[in-house]
């Protein structure tokens, strides 16, 4: 345990910290509705579970995500944005596009984490995809590995237009 905080203490963050970046679009072309609240269905398109937690980390009394009017619904019915985790392994890419498609419009899709973007550790597995880029339109994209709440967060604000 000792050696692994070592560790952690002399590498610091493993992965190469980036900035959020969004589609092209002005907070301005959003709905008004959508820069006061936002529902969030999130999808675990195969995962380490590291992404999950730090999603779930964020609605947590510290980080308070309700706070900003942002919330995880359960159905992707009720939900304005697709927050996807994971490369998109082979067997989850059909269900990530039937969520996606059962989502009302207008609809946006988040890539949490550096699988989710591009791959990550999960890169040329013979199971999964480079991203879930390749079957959603991705519109956010958080890279880390996993990126932490505040990352999240600052994100969708950024989406929201509140910075």
């Amino acid at each position: 345990m000792w050696t692994l905080l070592l560790r952690k203490l002399s590498m610091g963050r493993l992965t190469q910290k980036g900035g959020n970046t969004l589609r092209p679009h002005k907070s301005s072309d959003l709905p008004l509705s959508f820069r006061k609240s936002l529902q969030i269905r999130h999808l675990d398109c195969g995962s380490c579970n590291g992404c999950d937690w730090e999603l779930t980390a964020s609605i947590n009394s510290i980080y308070d995500l309700q706070r900003f009017g942002i919330d995880f619904v359960a159905s992707p019915r009720h939900a304005d944005l697709l927050a996807c985790t994971g490369p998109g392994s082979t067997q989850l890419l059909n269900a990530a596009r039937e969520t996606y498609e059962a989502m009302a419009k207008p609809r946006w899709v988040m890539a949490v984490g550096d699988c989710a973007i591009d791959g990550g550790v999960f890169k040329g597995a013979y199971a999964s995809e480079k991203g879930i880029g390749k079957t959603l339109p991705v519109d956010i994209k958080v890279p880390g590995c996993p990126p932490t709440p505040d990352d999240v967060i600052k994100a969708l604000l950024e989406f929201m237009g509140k910075k």
